[in-house]
């Protein structure tokens, strides 16, 4: 939340697109009249000479001027001033018809027109041509209608009024139109990006490392999404850190786990020294007792700490693993032989299983010799209510699969005799080492276990 509350508004996303608004908002009231100019002025880069005229008063102004200025003037005079004015104005049509009513000169006229005129002919031509279009202006020579009279048609289109504000309603559409599709471009330019740099940030969150961790994101800009950027920075330089404290707390503790196993193995050793030797003096029946339940739990403390040791290198990936082709029914037999005078003293009924064919998976002898021994202690100890222990082969997803299985109370029945599970902990880590599998099956009837290759 600090992190975002630095962002100023000049720099966020709200002041770039209020930026964009604000110039539209100002750009859209100028549409018209800058398409005007621009009709105009690529009007006068195409075609100039359209553009002489300044507006029908004007012209027809200076039409009748020069109509007034050859009062009385000689035929010569008049054909010779009519195409001076055509070269003024050479996309207008002109031209004179004399006191006899005949055509005597025309220019750029592309309509039929009479070679005599009568006063209808010239009264329906003034009726034809006023408000029309082209643009008409009749004057009479020297302001005597007896002296004939000249006129200068131009296309309204040409006039300064229609070049400056045009009446182009296409050209018009085309130019708002542009001008609406480079808004829209813009805010879509706006948002794309936006849209690029999320997906980015995205794929940063979702990609990681061995470590589980994202990669840091580079940032270029301070808004919001920048600022968010090194949020993210900074929630991973914390994460990295406390991975670092979690290595350095682990690797502390498989240490002081090391350490005291090791110094606990001398006072034991010594205490199993001094038991054997009260062994050979006389006690009472209640000593031999204490006797007997001093060098159990000197036995499980043993065995505890050997648990604790090889947790420590299994989970730290330095436990030599050796794995070969191995009949894992041979170490079976081996293992409950080994164990049968445990299971006669404490009353188990063995049941024993196993075809007289070879079963070879790719293990280490040692490993897999721990595993059943880790197993058949923990039926001792937690299930000996059912006095049963049971090593068969069972197929299972398709394989064979070595089933060890008592009679107990089950696996989380409560017992004297619990402790942390470290030894089915082991047995799981080993399991999954050496690729095999493992299936867990308990209910209140007994627990049974089973064990086989991956597929």
């Amino acid at each position: 939340m600090k992190l975002a509350a630095k962002t100023k508004f000049r720099n966020s996303l709200l002041a770039r697109y209020v930026f964009i608004i604000l110039i539209a908002l100002c750009i859209w009231p100028l549409v018209f009249p800058v398409g005007s100019l621009i009709y105009y002025m690529q009007s006068q880069l195409f075609y100039p000479e359209e553009f002489n005229i300044y507006d029908s008063r004007n012209l027809e102004k200076a039409w009748h001027q020069e109509a007034k200025t050859l009062d009385n003037a000689a035929e010569d005079a008049v054909d010779a001033k009519l195409r001076a004015l055509k070269e003024q104005y050479p996309r207008a049509s002109m031209f004179w018809v004399d006191t006899s009513g005949r055509l005597r000169l025309k220019l750029g006229v592309t309509v039929e027109i009479p070679q005599q005129w009568t006063m209808a002919n010239s009264m329906q031509f003034m009726k034809s041509s006023y408000g029309g279009d082209p643009f008409t202006v009749v004057a009479f020579i020297g302001e005597d209608p007896k002296q004939g009279f000249m006129v200068v048609q131009i296309p309204r289109h040409m006039m300064k009024s229609d070049a400056i504000y045009p009446s182009n309603e296409r050209f018009l559409t085309v130019f708002m139109l542009s001008v609406f599709s480079f808004f829209l471009f813009t805010s879509w330019l706006f948002f794309a990006r936006i849209r690029k740099r999320l997906l980015r940030f995205q794929i940063a969150m979702t990609e990681t490392d061995e470590s589980g961790i994202p990669q840091p994101i580079a940032v270029k800009r301070v808004d919001e999404i920048g600022q968010l950027g090194l949020a993210f920075n900074h929630m991973i330089d914390q994460l990295n850190s406390a991975r670092r404290r979690e290595q350095e707390e682990e690797a502390l503790r498989k240490q002081l786990i090391a350490n005291l196993s090791h110094d606990l193995r001398t006072p034991l050793t010594t205490i199993r020294g001094h038991a054997y030797s009260l062994r050979k003096e006389a006690l009472t029946p209640k000593g031999k007792q204490s006797l007997e339940l001093i060098e159990s739990k000197v036995d499980n403390v043993a065995q505890l700490i050997e648990n604790l040791m090889s947790y420590t290198l299994l989970s730290a990936g330095k436990y030599p693993l050796q794995t070969a082709r191995t009949d894992v029914l041979r170490l079976c037999r081996t293992s409950v032989a080994s164990w049968y005078p445990v299971f006669e003293k404490e009353g188990f009924a063995v049941d024993v299983r196993l075809p007289e064919s070879a079963l070879y998976w790719d293990v280490d002898p040692q490993w897999f010799t721990r595993i059943l021994d880790n197993l058949f202690q923990n039926i001792v100890r937690h299930a000996s209510s059912g006095k049963y222990v049971c090593v068969r082969t069972e197929e299972r997803n398709g394989t064979a699969a070595v089933v060890i299985a008592d009679k107990g109370p089950g696996i989380h029945a409560e017992s004297d005799n619990k402790g942390a599970g470290i030894g089915l902990t082991i047995v799981a880590l080993m399991i999954k080492e050496m690729s095999l599998k493992q299936d867990i099956v308990s209910s209140r009837d007994g627990t049974a276990i089973y064990m086989y290759p991956k597929i």
